[in-house]
């Protein structure tokens, strides 16, 4: 089911947070440590704090811009997913955030891999964002019935797995 609403926004934001914090446990385990936030804080010559706040209201609000899309896109909920980050990646990170950082194009001043590399650990973000919404819509929605509300809020399918 589908929250409308309210109820969209706050299970995609909560969802786009858990992406985040994976996608950032994905860099420290790869030894990039907290890399985005450290990187957002320099270009904004502010602290780590201003990079991690952005950092995460980033993850947030492109996990419920992509609540709204969920349409447009086609197949079970985490690949309409892929499919939504893969664009985002694409003009959002390598032709805009990457050469507005210092990096070029695509990041490829810091690397050959960095392409490659941003796009994998954005499909990580992407697949734990659209499996955690999807999980909270469920259970939300169950709520709703258990307490006879009627289902509030809900409409049509987001797709299955």
């Amino acid at each position: 089911m589908q929250l409308r609403g309210w109820y969209t926004a706050i299970a995609a934001a909560i969802a786009g947070i858990v992406g985040t914090v994976v996608f950032d446990l994905m860099g420290l385990v790869a030894g990039q440590g907290w890399s985005v936030p450290e990187s957002l804080a320099g270009a904004l010559d502010a602290g780590i704090a201003a990079g991690a706040i952005l950092h995460y209201a980033i993850g947030a609000l492109l996990a419920i811009i992509f609540a709204g899309l969920i349409p447009l896109f086609f197949g079970p909920l985490w690949l309409r997913a892929m499919q939504f980050i893969t664009v985002q990646v694409v003009f959002g990170v390598w032709l805009f955030m990457m050469p507005l950082m210092g990096a070029g194009p695509l990041g490829l001043e810091m690397g050959a891999m960095m392409p490659i590399m941003s796009l994998v650990s954005h499909w990580v973000y992407a697949v734990v964002m659209a499996f955690t919404y999807q999980a909270i819509v469920k259970r939300w929605d169950a709520a709703a019935v258990e307490a006879g509300a009627g289902r509030p809020g809900v409409g049509e399918s987001v797709g299955s797995t």
